[in-house]
């Protein structure tokens, strides 16, 4: 049986270009953000390919997001890439997530992989630690 592995490290938002979709500044209303990272730690990886789906409930601040991001580099010294499906909601200082590596979605040493990690970005923070745990079905 693969062995879960706990991966940690920070993350940093390279480029945010966000655009509406629905609703009225202010008010209930959807936006797109195409983004990208770059990360460090466990995971060494430009990500050029994620793209968020988010919902503002006004201007109290709240709301929510889904996204996937294509992630190309090493985890843990294995080479690859995969994609992860992400979860936020955003709470009074920032955004919590929690994201899913999309089955099936590995390539080279990373085929095989699956897990899950979590994030919490705080508002005026330049990096944003995560934790991932996984296995790489060795």
């Amino acid at each position: 049986m693969p062995q879960l592995q706990r991966s940690t490290g920070t993350f940093t938002f390279t480029q945010w270009d966000e655009r509406p979709v629905a609703g009225e500044e202010g008010g209930v209303r959807i936006t797109h953000a195409a983004v990208s990272n770059d990360f460090h730690g466990g995971i060494e990886a430009t990500s050029s390919a994620c793209q968020y789906t988010i919902a503002y409930l006004g201007g109290s601040g709240d709301g929510s997001y889904v996204g996937y991001e294509h992630i190309e580099g090493t985890l843990d010294g294995r080479r690859g890439s995969f994609v992860i499906e992400q979860r936020g909601s955003f709470v009074a200082d920032g955004i919590e997530c929690a994201f899913t590596v999309l089955p099936g979605s590995g390539t080279g040493e990373l085929a095989r992989l699956s897990g899950t990690g979590t994030f919490t970005a705080h508002h005026g923070e330049k990096s944003t630690p995560y934790t991932f745990d996984y296995t790489t079905g060795e």
